[in-house]
């Protein structure tokens, strides 16, 4: 008799999730409490173009996506691109894409510039990993880099990406980020390097989805889970918002470690101690759709205070621009807890405030430019999955 396993949460690490174990002879049923499946890989329409509601990006040592996009036959459909990284740092726009920029590069001087280097290398080389863990990065930083570059440099940018929770950050994360654009940079070209699949994560979600309802996946989508109840006799009762009900022998938790402790009731006060503890980041993402592009770059880092989101990623300077209608797509992130009060902002005020702070890097960019703009929210940017037998 086939072992039955339900999925709770729809995004892409659930749909993958409820392939392998189809392929394993599972009876699976992937639930999902939004109308489709996708979560913060999910499309959206902007002014008739569809494309990524958050940024996405593949890299050449994203092994697991990677690997997935062989098994639905999409690896042909991958596109590879040279891209290029400025610097907003003194209200003034500097391209870091090569090493003669970074020599060149004027917010820092020689001895702050070697040391810089010597960081990314020194961390780019580090085998073990696991050692940083217990070191917080800013420790580290501040002992390969010192003070003025990790002031100037590292510390806007870990709070772009991480907020103050960088003060709890350790050393792996930034080991993890530069190993990251190192292989991107170290690639067979000797270049900067990242990919997209052609018409972007819709094709991917689509291709994946056929793929599970050839499997026989069940998929259960406007599925709220009220409720994750052991009924003792070696099956699992899910319940939802509306009394539906779905009963297996495991179940996957792929939502929010917060949401796992609320639905299930009968795990230990420890256990929920520990869901409960686990910090996530939220983000806030504005869409821009615009007539022309705005610079060369597919990323901005921001180093300047006082700028409402925490980079600029021109899309288009990536993705070929068929796709967009001959139109330039812009995102501006905002990473911030997930009880910030940014969230209960309305969209018309948001857009107002990153197209204002948009201006600030673009000042030649006119209301007429933009032919539309979109706010998309996630208050739990990261997830975990947990299991519940």
């Amino acid at each position: 008799m086939k072992k039955s396993i339900a999925i709770v949460g729809g995004g892409i690490l659930g749909m993958t999730i409820s392939h392998h174990l189809a392929l394993k002879g599972c009876n699976v049923t992937l639930i999902e409490s939004g109308s489709a499946l996708g979560g913060l890989a999910s499309a959206w329409e902007l002014n008739g173009i569809t494309w990524d509601k958050f940024y996405h990006v593949i890299s050449a040592s994203d092994s697991y996506l990677l690997s997935l996009l062989k098994e639905l036959n999409l690896e042909a459909e991958i596109s590879w691109s040279e891209t290029k990284t400025g610097f907003f740092t003194d209200g003034k726009l500097h391209s870091m894409s090569n090493t003669l920029e970074f020599i060149k590069f004027p917010p820092l001087d020689i001895i702050n510039k070697l040391r810089l280097g010597l960081t990314i290398f020194r961390t780019s080389h580090l085998k073990n990993w696991r050692k940083l863990e217990q070191i917080s990065v800013r420790e580290w930083l501040l002992k390969w880099s010192g003070k003025k570059t990790f002031e100037k440099i590292w510390l806007p940018l870990l709070k772009s990406k991480l907020g103050e929770s960088y003060r709890a950050t350790s050393a792996a994360f930034i080991w993890a980020t530069i190993q990251r654009m190192y292989r991107a940079r170290h690639s067979s070209k000797k270049k900067e390097m990242f990919g997209y699949v052609n018409g972007g994560y819709s094709v991917i979600l689509n291709r994946l989805q056929r793929l599970l309802e050839e499997e026989n996946v069940k998929m259960c989508t406007n599925f709220i889970v009220k409720s994750v109840e052991d009924q003792n006799n070696g099956k699992i009762r899910i319940i939802s918002q509306d009394t539906r009900e779905v009963t297996s022998n495991s179940v996957i938790l792929t939502i929010p470690s917060p949401f796992a402790s609320n639905v299930c009731d009968q795990l230990s006060f420890e256990e929920k101690n520990k869901l409960n503890a686990t910090k996530y980041l939220g983000v806030i993402c504005v869409s821009i759709l615009i007539k022309k592009p705005l610079s060369r770059y597919y990323v901005i880092n921001i180093t300047d205070q006082g700028f409402p989101f925490t980079g600029i990623i021109e899309m288009s300077a990536l993705v070929d621009k068929k796709y967009f209608e001959g139109n330039s797509l812009v995102y501006l992130p905002k990473y911030l807890d997930s009880d910030d009060p940014l969230f209960s902002q309305s969209d018309d005020r948001i857009k107002e405030d990153f197209i204002a702070g948009l201006r600030r890097v673009h000042p030649q960019l006119s209301a007429d430019d933009i032919l539309c703009s979109k706010v998309a929210r996630a208050k739990f940017h990261n997830s975990t999955g947990s299991i519940y037998t």
